[in-house]
């Protein structure tokens, strides 16, 4: 029989006991340690963090609007500005604490905001939160009398309301300058007109409100104040755009053009005092579809209300509707391009001049018509005007006479000419809504593609394109001693306080002609208006001259014409010049109608008074004469029938627009 062994009993050595000993030890000083530590801090600075958890548990930061800048016009008048509102918030968690606080605040609330008592029942129902917003866009009014209310016997359960403050955008004039100024979307974002410009200089930067609870478990907030934005100061008088207005409106009742635009100018600075557009809109609301209405003239007001609710509801329309309203907001003065007609013959005669092409005591022959290139291009009187010296050409408008000055310039000459007054190329504007200069570019001849034809039509006009801007620009340094100034609106950013931040000063760009061609120039546009096509703008004792424009749209021969005429006063120390130019009267003869002439001859017996324009002319006005008219470019019997003209001109002419998809054709 097997014996077991008896098994030896581990002994627990005296060294491992004390290792554990030491190690329970230093165990229990730690823990002895951090609960002093604690005692230490909750004594010291308990109520510093007990602050800041409750604070963290019960109320975030909150961001304090800036406010924006205001637009200002020349004459320090307010044309948009951001007026204090105050969203009402309310703390549940305080209202109902006590049944009496609930009743009373609930009952205050309703009375003096209006806020549904289920939708203010259903805020009250996140009991612990101290941030609801109850309402938004209070004015300062209602929130006085709650105030008073409040600070009152009765109002003394009422807890647990405070106001925030907030900005909303506010244009006082309504539709009035809505180009110029464009609007503002959420979040303080300006788009088109100053707004979009100038976003970051109107712009600030938000505050932030800090609260916590303190000892006795109230709210205490701390503020870091917003940096409000700046405000900018313009070349627009409201006034002149007011005169601009009225005018147009009666002007457009008569004739129910497709649009009519004014361009307002200080030649001598290239400053804008007044922009105008037909089509307007309310900056205040500018996502208004009725604006869009006259889109559609064959609809009736009820088809279009239909077709209203139809853009504003449907996903499929989304892009649609805001297609409408891009077209309502572009401007038709910066943004929409035309062939300017025989406004553009002041440049080419100014080219011809100041290169030593001709002279002002020339002569020139008009049969009625010009063969170029095999083409025979009418004038706009079919059986001539004779013999001609060079004011008598530029006051008939004769098309046959500047077609030979464009032979005489050639291509060369003729481009640099097309180049220093900037066409084909942007003014640098300081608005939005200009092409760039790969877009401009495209819409007039280069030096190689000058040939003769090109060269002939587009001397008095037509198959190159501008935009109003281009053109009024270009025309203030003829008249201004050659000075060709980048185009401005704003003059000046300042501070709240009115302190300066920026001055923009006039840039000049360039020269274009001399003073010796500019006076020339001076004196036989001055001709235009009392001898020639320009006489319906003379006014009793002022002296006036400028340049009318008539231009056949594409396709041609529809009857389809942009009329205008730009001018200026006086004639001795040019002041002002007013572009004016009519799209499609709704007339029999469109290109017989006298509306950009007859526009700017009521613009100015307003606008001259007011910029003390005074009389220095004593010259008997002319009752009657002869209104610039467009024949057919294409004679019948040509060498080369209309058709295959027109199709030369279409596809080669810049900026005419192919009918058949309405693209630009080159």
């Amino acid at each position: 029989m097997a014996v077991k062994k008896k098994r030896k009993k581990k002994v627990f050595l005296i060294r491992m006991r004390k290792k554990l000993m030491f190690v329970m030890i230093l165990i229990s000083a730690a823990m002895i340690f951090l609960a002093g530590r604690l005692i230490y801090i909750n004594r010291t600075d308990g109520a510093k963090y007990e602050k800041e958890v409750l604070s963290q548990k019960n109320y975030d930061s909150l961001s304090v609007p800036y406010r924006r800048g205001d637009i200002l016009d020349c004459n320090g008048t307010t044309l948009a500005t951001s007026n204090k509102v105050y969203n009402l918030i309310i703390e549940p968690k305080h209202i109902l604490e006590k049944e009496e606080y609930t009743k009373a605040t609930t009952e205050a609330i309703v009375k003096y905001f209006g806020v549904d008592r289920e939708k203010l029942a259903g805020y009250l129902e996140d009991t612990e939160s101290l941030y609801r917003v109850a309402k938004k866009g209070l004015s300062y009014d209602q929130v006085k009398e709650f105030e008073e209310f409040r600070d009152s016997d009765d109002g003394d359960d009422v807890i647990g309301v405070w106001f925030e403050e907030n900005y909303v955008r506010v244009y006082p004039y309504k539709e009035l300058a809505c180009h110029l100024l464009g609007f503002v979307v959420g979040g303080n974002e300006g788009l088109g007109g100053l707004e979009g410009s100038y976003n970051d200089e109107l712009n600030g930067s938000n505050g932030r409100t800090y609260a916590y609870l303190n000892d006795g478990y109230n709210l205490v907030r701390t503020t870091e104040p917003p940096t409000d934005g700046y405000n900018i100061v313009t070349s627009i008088d409201l006034e002149i755009q007011r005169i601009v207005q009225k005018n147009a409106e009666e002007v457009q009742s008569e004739l129910n053009a497709k649009n009519i635009s004014v361009l307002v100018m200080r030649p001598k600075t290239c400053e804008v005092l007044a922009l105008y557009n037909t089509h307007q809109y309310d900056p205040n609301d500018p996502f208004d579809l009725d604006c869009v209405k006259y889109m559609y003239p064959d609809m009736s007001e009820e088809e279009f209300k239909k077709y209203e609710i139809e853009l504003e509801t449907s996903k499929d329309k989304e892009e649609e509707k805001l297609e409408k309203l891009n077209t309502l907001w572009r401007s038709f003065v910066v943004s929409d391009t035309f062939e300017p007609g025989s406004t553009y013959k002041t440049f080419v005669l100014s080219g011809a001049l100041e290169n030593g092409v001709v002279t002002d005591s020339d002569t020139f022959y008009c049969d009625g018509h010009q063969q170029v290139a095999n083409y025979n291009i009418f004038c706009s009187k079919h059986d001539g005007h004779g013999m001609q010296d060079l004011p008598a050409c530029l006051a008939n408008s004769c098309n046959d006479a500047f077609m030979q000055i464009g032979a005489l310039m050639g291509r060369t000459t003729y481009y640099k000419t097309q180049s220093i007054f900037g066409f084909g190329e942007r003014t640098n504007i300081d608005i939005s809504g200009e092409m760039d200069n790969a877009s401009l570019s495209y819409l007039v001849y280069d030096e190689e593609q000058l040939n003769e034809t090109e060269l002939a039509t587009s001397a008095f006009g037509q198959s190159v394109s501008v935009t109003m801007l281009q053109l009024g620009t270009a025309f203030c340094s003829v008249i201004n001693g050659g000075y060709y100034y980048q185009p401005h609106i704003v003059r000046r950013v300042v501070d709240n306080a009115g302190n300066l931040i920026t001055n923009y000063e006039n840039v000049l760009v360039r020269r274009t002609v001399s003073e010796q061609t500019s006076a020339q120039m001076r004196k036989m546009l001055e001709g235009v208006v009392v001898n020639g096509t320009g006489w319906r703008t003379q006014m009793e004792g002022y002296t006036i001259g400028g340049k009318t424009g008539t231009a056949e749209k594409w396709p041609r021969n529809e009857g389809k014409f942009v009329l205008s005429f730009i001018g200026f006063a006086p004639v001795e120390d040019p002041e002002v010049v007013i572009y004016c130019v009519v799209d499609e009267p709704d007339v029999e003869q469109q290109d017989r109608s006298s509306g950009a002439t007859v526009l700017f001859g009521k613009i100015s017996h307003d606008l001259f008074p007011y910029m003390n324009i005074y009389r220095t002319g004593d010259g008997e006005v002319v009752t009657e004469g002869t209104d610039e008219a467009i024949p057919p470019i294409f004679v019948e019997g040509s060498p080369t029938d209309n058709e295959q003209m027109a199709d030369r001109l279409g596809n080669q002419g810049a900026g005419t627009t192919d009918p058949e998809n309405g693209e630009k054709c080159r």
